[in-house]
């Protein structure tokens, strides 16, 4: 491609600067007030001269470099184009960097491999062509998107021939998209927190980070900045050594790698199953467990590989190891302390220390004990009763006015006149059976 030439004096200005000052072309085009483009043009056209030191050669006048320099043509380099697609999938690595890329890339290329910064910008450029989804940086194991699907599946009741619907509760990881999905009877509390428990051992390993949406089962108090999360939810969290960060309210985006994968479950594996009839949780979610693995297996369009592959490749190293003990579903709550120094848990009351009336306690509900703690102290521990308007009551718990009281009981007095004498005996059971109710003859 010609171009207007530039002065003899500019041209020999160009040549000194670059082969006896050793200046970059920026520096050359700051320095004469031209642009790096023609500094390049014209070392580019020297270097087809044979152009390399300063001074010239004697056999190079103003004459002969000005008809020379208007002979030669630049000459473009072909460098190898990166594959921007792997480079984007390397990517989601913890330790690689586009530096390091850009060495390998450059080592395969020796003689035909863009600069750094135009690497970078290539890739920035590739990068905002792509679709929005692929702009969030999802790292190796360190997001789960969980969610649940909006439709439902019907289950008959093989007695009763009653219909009754459940949930479809699905979690995706972030940087390769591998899809969990099972069925529960609600969205409630425990099965929300036992789907995420059989979700790690499906896993098998724990994510640095949980993002979930805003359900009333892990957030108490959504906020934008500082959600209030369910504290079960929270305990589940703890167990698991990770982290729980709700996507912001009304923010879609947030969480798009859970929207994405409710809609290919709905698509792939709940679609399938509209014909089909259950007669039982188990037998839905030996099912959907069948199409998961095809689902996880069939291959990415827009990725290389499968789901699978993507995970055994990208997340499964940067797991976490699941504990060592597994996990046993606990309700966390906070209760009041009544009057009666009882707090109520699913319709049962415990007792507590009669002194921490009216207070606020933790409550930590086991299937097997109930647990009270008061500004982190326990303060009482009962086995796990679930009669419905029943007491469990430790004497202990009771003012000494009302453990005496206790104690009176027919037997109590039985015994006592027992230490006098038959007669005696005789003479308080009569009392006893005198009146209708045996508190009457106290």
């Amino acid at each position: 491609m010609s171009t207007a030439p530039i002065s003899m004096r500019k041209l020999k200005d160009i040549l000194r600067l670059k082969y006896d000052c050793s200046l970059s072309h920026r520096q050359i085009a700051k320095s004469l007030s031209i642009s790096p483009s023609v500094v390049s043009r014209y070392v580019n056209r020297a270097t087809q001269l044979g152009i390399s030191d300063w001074p010239l050669a004697d056999n190079w006048d103003d004459a002969s470099l000005q008809r020379e320099f208007l002979k030669t043509r630049v000459k473009k380099r072909k460098n190898s184009i990166p594959n921007w697609s792997v480079i984007y999938q390397e990517l989601k690595h913890k330790t690689l960097t586009l530096l390091l890329l850009w060495e390998e890339y450059s080592e395969r290329n020796p003689a035909n491999h863009y600069s750094y910064n135009h690497f970078c910008r290539l890739y920035k450029t590739w990068l905002k062509c792509q679709k929005p989804s692929m702009r969030q940086d999802h790292k190796a194991g360190e997001k789960l998107f969980v969610d649940y699907c909006g439709p439902t599946m019907n289950i008959v009741d093989p007695n009763t021939g009653e219909c009754v619907t459940a949930q479809v509760f699905v979690a995706v990881m972030g940087a390769s998209n591998y899809t969990y999905a099972e069925a529960t009877w609600s969205q409630k509390l425990e099965d929300w927190v036992m789907s995420h428990a059989r979700c790690f051992e499906f896993l098998g390993g724990v994510p640095e980070q949980i993002i979930p949406d805003n359900l009333k089962s892990a957030v108490t108090k959504p906020c934008r900045y500082e959600p209030d999360l369910n504290p079960t939810y929270q305990q589940l969290a703890t167990h698991y050594d990770t982290v729980i960060v709700p996507a912001r309210p009304y923010k879609p985006k947030d969480k798009a790698k859970a929207e994405v994968g409710v809609q290919i479950v709905e698509r792939w594996i709940m679609a399938r199953l509209r014909n089909e009839t259950f007669f039982s949780l188990r037998q839905l979610n030996l099912k959907i467990q069948a199409l998961l693995v095809d689902l996880n297996q069939r291959k990415m369009k827009k990725h290389p590989g499968s789901r699978l592959s993507q995970f055994d490749a990208i997340d499964r190293p940067a797991l976490k190891p699941l504990p060592t003990q597994p996990y046993s579903y606990t309700l966390v709550k906070q209760v009041s302390v009544h009057i009666d120094y009882h707090v109520e848990i699913e319709k049962h009351y415990y007792s507590v220390p009669h002194t921490l009336i009216k207070q606020k306690l933790e409550a930590h509900a086991s299937g097997k004990l109930v647990t009270l703690y008061h500004q982190g102290i326990r303060v009482a521990v009962h086995p796990r009763s679930y009669r419905e308007g029943a007491h469990t009551t430790l004497d202990l718990h009771m003012p000494i006015a009302h453990q005496k009281q206790q104690q009176w009981t027919p037997q109590r007095f039985e015994r006592w006149a027992s230490k006098f004498g038959t007669s005696t005996e005789q003479f308080v059971m009569q009392l006893m059976q005198a009146k209708k109710h045996p508190e009457q003859s106290y």
